[in-house]
């Protein structure tokens, strides 16, 4: 069988890549506007950070650390991707890589509600924990990752075992 050729190649590392920045987005968007609107109703994104700050937090600090969850990730599958249209690695291979960034994106998803929504919740008297819709679209989004890696590995190694059979 021949290699994949490197617009398949190509195309695959675009996918991998896309899909982690979109759900790196949406940790960032969940995590540093829709949860702490969620979290203290009628007040603007402005008043929860002044609020923040006012108790000694620091709510930029917050933010970069979310952003650097965020951003650990699309640096991953930046580098997948680049590793995939070399030919570097078979591209099953840079499929699971990319489906391993987004099952590991469950823990920056977890660690990001330790920056600003802790100091939300510490700033403004209400419980922690996540108040958004969107987390769990993420942890979703995770846990199918987390399923895909095994059937992909069973898919590639069933599809090397059926064409080494033919080639014997």
């Amino acid at each position: 069988m021949a290699a994949p050729s490197r617009a398949s190649r190509s195309v695959v590392a675009i996918a991998g890549t896309l899909v982690v920045t979109a759900y790196a987005a949406l940790l960032a968007l969940d995590a540093l506007v829709l949860d702490p609107l969620a979290a203290v109703p009628g007040r603007t994104l402005a008043q929860v950070h002044a609020q923040v700050d006012a108790v000694g937090a620091d709510s930029r600090l917050d933010v970069a650390g979310v952003l650097v969850l965020a951003g650990t990730g699309v640096a991953l599958a930046g580098f997948f991707a680049v590793a995939a249209v070399r030919g570097s690695v078979r591209l099953p291979v840079a499929v699971v890589c990319h489906l391993a960034v987004l099952a590991c994106g469950a823990g920056a998803v977890f660690q990001s509600g330790f920056f600003l929504a802790m100091d939300v919740a510490d700033a403004h008297g209400i419980p922690g924990g996540r108040h958004g819709p969107s987390t769990g679209v993420l942890y979703g989004t995770s846990l199918l990752a987390l399923v895909a890696i095994p059937v992909v590995v069973a898919v590639t190694l069933l599809g090397d075992l059926v064409r080494h059979r033919r080639s014997a």
